[in-house]
Protein backbone atom coordinates (compact mmCIF):
# COMPACT_ATOMS: atom_id res chain seq x y z
CA UNK A 1 0.00 0.00 0.00
CA UNK A 2 2.63 2.46 -0.97
CA UNK A 3 1.39 5.84 -2.06
CA UNK A 4 3.07 8.15 -4.44
CA UNK A 5 4.86 10.96 -2.65
CA UNK A 6 4.04 13.37 -5.41
CA UNK A 7 0.47 14.56 -5.98
CA UNK A 8 -0.57 14.70 -9.60
CA UNK A 9 -2.59 17.54 -11.03
CA UNK A 10 -4.54 16.85 -14.17
CA UNK A 11 -4.11 18.94 -17.29
CA UNK A 12 -7.78 19.95 -17.05
CA UNK A 13 -7.23 21.45 -13.62
CA UNK A 14 -4.07 23.22 -14.75
CA UNK A 15 -5.97 24.67 -17.72
CA UNK A 16 -8.83 25.86 -15.48
CA UNK A 17 -6.40 27.56 -13.14
CA UNK A 18 -4.52 29.21 -16.02
CA UNK A 19 -7.77 30.54 -17.52
CA UNK A 20 -8.78 31.91 -14.13
CA UNK A 21 -5.48 33.76 -13.77
CA UNK A 22 -5.85 35.17 -17.31
CA UNK A 23 -9.43 36.29 -16.60
CA UNK A 24 -8.35 38.06 -13.42
CA UNK A 25 -5.47 39.79 -15.24
CA UNK A 26 -7.81 40.97 -18.01
CA UNK A 27 -10.31 42.25 -15.47
CA UNK A 28 -7.58 44.18 -13.63
CA UNK A 29 -6.30 45.65 -16.92
CA UNK A 30 -9.82 46.87 -17.80
CA UNK A 31 -10.20 48.34 -14.32
CA UNK A 32 -6.86 50.18 -14.61
CA UNK A 33 -7.80 51.50 -18.06
CA UNK A 34 -11.08 52.89 -16.70
CA UNK A 35 -9.24 54.59 -13.83
CA UNK A 36 -6.70 56.10 -16.21
CA UNK A 37 -9.42 57.37 -18.56
CA UNK A 38 -11.27 58.94 -15.64
CA UNK A 39 -8.08 60.62 -14.44
CA UNK A 40 -7.37 62.03 -17.91
CA UNK A 41 -10.94 63.28 -18.25
CA UNK A 42 -10.75 64.96 -14.85
CA UNK A 43 -7.47 66.65 -15.81
CA UNK A 44 -9.19 68.35 -18.73
CA UNK A 45 -8.35 68.63 -22.42
CA UNK A 46 -6.01 71.64 -21.99
CA UNK A 47 -2.36 70.95 -22.56
CA UNK A 48 -0.96 74.44 -22.13
CA UNK A 49 -2.05 77.79 -20.91
CA UNK A 50 -5.79 78.31 -20.64
CA UNK A 51 -7.13 80.35 -23.53
CA UNK A 52 -3.87 80.15 -25.49
CA UNK A 53 -5.75 78.86 -28.54
CA UNK A 54 -7.98 81.93 -28.64
CA UNK A 55 -5.22 84.51 -28.70
CA UNK A 56 -3.96 85.63 -32.12
CA UNK A 57 -1.16 88.10 -32.68
CA UNK A 58 -2.13 91.41 -34.23
CA UNK A 59 -0.11 90.63 -37.41
CA UNK A 60 -2.38 87.66 -38.19
CA UNK A 61 -5.58 89.69 -37.89
CA UNK A 62 -7.38 90.22 -41.22
CA UNK A 63 -6.80 93.64 -42.78
CA UNK A 64 -9.82 95.94 -43.06
CA UNK A 65 -10.13 97.96 -46.26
Amino acid sequence: MASSGKKKTTMAKLNRERKLVERRAAKQAKKDARKQAAALEAAGPTDGLPGADDARPVEDAPAQS
